[in-house]
């Protein structure tokens, strides 16, 4: 596990290795996943699906990266229409916050 804030590339490349690692879990591990790839329309993905990512985001970035605290903070539009590229901002922000209040 590390806290040290990745380029948005890595972060990015990470995330997807996560989604795929759920969506082979239902047999689809031919998907392309980018920045506009949302998690419910494009993915299917359901919440528990969720809780699975949130668990592989803490046991790669720490409890800093807490995606339930971040998914109550949405609405449930902003949650069904949830991005990647949302998902990765938060990451960066919170890795950087970390790494701020660490000085």
């Amino acid at each position: 596990m590390t806290t040290r804030p990745g380029t948005r590339d890595e972060v990015f490349a990470e995330i997807s290795t996560m989604l795929l690692r759920v969506l082979d879990q239902y047999g689809l591990e031919d998907v392309e996943i980018t920045a506009d790839t949302t998690f419910h329309e494009d993915l299917g993905l359901e919440s528990i699906d969720l809780v699975t990512v949130g668990s592989m985001l803490t046991e790669r970035y720490g409890h800093t990266v807490n995606l339930a605290a971040f998914l109550a903070d949405l609405d449930l539009d902003e949650i069904i229409g949830l991005r990647v590229s949302l998902l990765v901002d938060f990451v960066l922000s919170q890795l950087s916050s970390t790494v701020t209040a660490e000085r």
